[in-house]
């Protein structure tokens, strides 16, 4: 159970009596919620979804060192993927002109990316091989948006989508349903709650981003998007498009095809990127 479901169940004070007492009275409410146990496999692909991310975010942050190491010295380089091999051109030119004290320090940077992107890489392999070799997950990519990334940390972290009662249930799982402050029968939604799987959304609201921007070149293939842009900003339709769940659910829990819009011709499998640079 989740703890936070047994903490109202605690009477007062903290100790192990009293937490005791409050599972067991928590366990017997006919609308408990159960955290279902991941297999030994599953658990190992989450591992190397977390693993993959923090090299991400240390790659990150060696390629703002880098930048900001090098506007020191003036030499201005672009944000982006674009912008770390203008970096590294740079310095290949600029390494006569720079003092030696900086000049082994940056090198020292540059040879940590490219072993970071060499991990990342092989773990994107990983990923990739799983993703071919999983039903779920084959099924899963073939949604819009969705790419091997999500695949994976949906079909690892769900594991059988028939624990939810409904795909709105799914969706609230995922903290992508509004935050409710409701009060004397009037209805009052905020923002999204948030609540879920970090990992996951992000990934979902990357994959609508990239729907978006197909939309907006092909229209007519997309005709709920389009009308939705000429109202509302492009980030609000891509997290629209990230809290309808449905298709996944649907794909998840008894593999047939789901009920609405296939992957149109011409967007291939995995055509979006995440912020680790690989195609998902």
């Amino acid at each position: 159970m989740p703890p936070v479901y047994v903490k109202p169940y605690v009477k007062r004070g903290k100790n192990d009596a009293a937490d005791a007492e409050a599972i067991c009275e928590a366990v017997t409410r006919p609308t408990m919620r159960f955290v279902p146990i991941k297999s030994c496999e599953r658990q190992a692909l989450l591992m190397q979804h977390k693993t993959r991310d923090l090299l991400v975010r240390h790659r990150t942050a060696l390629i703002n060192a880098l930048r900001g190491h090098l506007a020191e010295f003036g030499i201005i380089a672009p944000q982006g993927a674009m912008g770390v091999k203008t970096a590294l051109e740079a310095l290949h030119a600029a390494r006569d002109e720079l003092p030696a004290p900086a000049v082994l320090a940056l090198e020292h940077i540059r040879n940590q990316l490219q072993e970071l992107s060499q991990k990342i890489a092989e773990l994107d392999r990983i990923i990739i091989a799983w993703c071919r070799s999983d039903a779920a997950a084959r099924r899963l990519m073939t949604i819009p948006g969705v790419g091997s990334l999500t695949a994976a940390a949906i079909a690892a972290s769900v594991g059988d989508a028939a624990e939810f009662r409904s795909a709105r249930q799914f969706a609230a799982w995922l903290g992508l349903t509004p935050r409710q402050n409701s009060s004397g029968g009037k209805e009052r939604l905020g923002r999204i709650s948030k609540q879920g799987d970090r990992t996951i959304r992000r990934l979902l609201v990357v994959g609508a981003t990239a729907v978006v921007r197909r939309a907006r070149l092909d229209a007519s293939s997309f005709p709920w998007i389009a009308r939705l842009l000429d109202r509302r900003p492009a980030r609000l339709v891509s997290v629209a498009i990230a809290t309808k769940p449905r298709a996944l659910r649907g794909l998840f829990s008894d593999g047939r095809k789901c009920i609405g819009r296939q992957r149109p011709e011409g967007i291939p499998f995995g055509h979006h990127r995440s912020g680790g640079g690989m195609k998902d």
